[in-house]
């Protein structure tokens, strides 16, 4: 679920609107994702999620919800809760009634999206990928972002709108032969969370066991 989480934070924070020009190279292009994301408040994205496998016959969809407000997320699909304040995760199962809480740690697992964004950016090789040549749409123009070393996956694929400058999807590749693709169904930044939004309340989840793993 975090790898997950981790992933999709990727896609909300590339997704928001962009001034894209012809002579932008694909790092100043990414690097204008990164300083447009600082100025939004908070947002709400609803998205899709499927993860495909075609050796071994796979091909899974879920839909969810992702909530962010600087280092803090709530991300809600099939059936689990994760939330965070940006120092505290509790994840919520609900088919076993648990709630696991820990820590937002350091460095890689900490998933807070200024800093997934600026580590993806310093790790990665990024490039455009030759619009059309994947999806067949002139329309869309692709980022390719291969990590240096020492990541679990082999390729990210970002697709963009140019008309719209909007995020349609991102697909991660890994050497196992699975595709993870997420796309976004609508994007709201005028998301405004009420006070304790991104705190755990045990009295939401009064039959809930709660698991301190600190």
């Amino acid at each position: 679920m975090k790898m997950m989480l981790k992933r999709l934070i990727l896609i909300v924070v590339a997704g928001i609107a962009l001034q894209l020009s012809a002579q932008d190279t694909a790092e100043e292009f990414l690097k204008k994702v990164i300083d447009q994301t600082k100025a939004y408040p908070a947002m709400k994205v609803d998205f899709d999620y499927r993860m495909v496998n075609q050796e071994a016959g796979i091909d899974e969809m879920k839909s969810g919800e992702v909530y962010i407000q600087g280092d803090a997320y709530k991300l809600v699909m099939a059936g689990q809760t994760v939330i965070s304040n940006g120092s505290t995760i509790w994840t919520v199962l609900g088919d076993s009634e648990e709630v696991m809480v820990s820590d937002a740690q350091e460095g890689e697992e900490n998933i807070t999206p200024s800093r997934l964004m600026t580590s993806y950016y310093d790790d990665h090789k990024i490039s455009y990928y030759q619009a059309g040549r994947r999806n067949q749409n002139p329309e869309i123009r692709t980022i390719e972002l291969k990590p240096e070393s020492g990541k679990k996956f082999s390729r990210i694929h970002i697709d963009i709108e140019v008309k719209g400058l909007l995020i349609k999807q991102l697909t991660i590749f890994d050497s196992g032969g699975n595709e993870f693709m997420y796309v976004i169904k609508k994007l709201d930044d005028k998301f405004l969370p009420e006070d304790g939004f991104f705190e755990f309340n045990e009295s939401d989840y009064p039959d809930f066991e709660v698991i301190d793993m600190r």
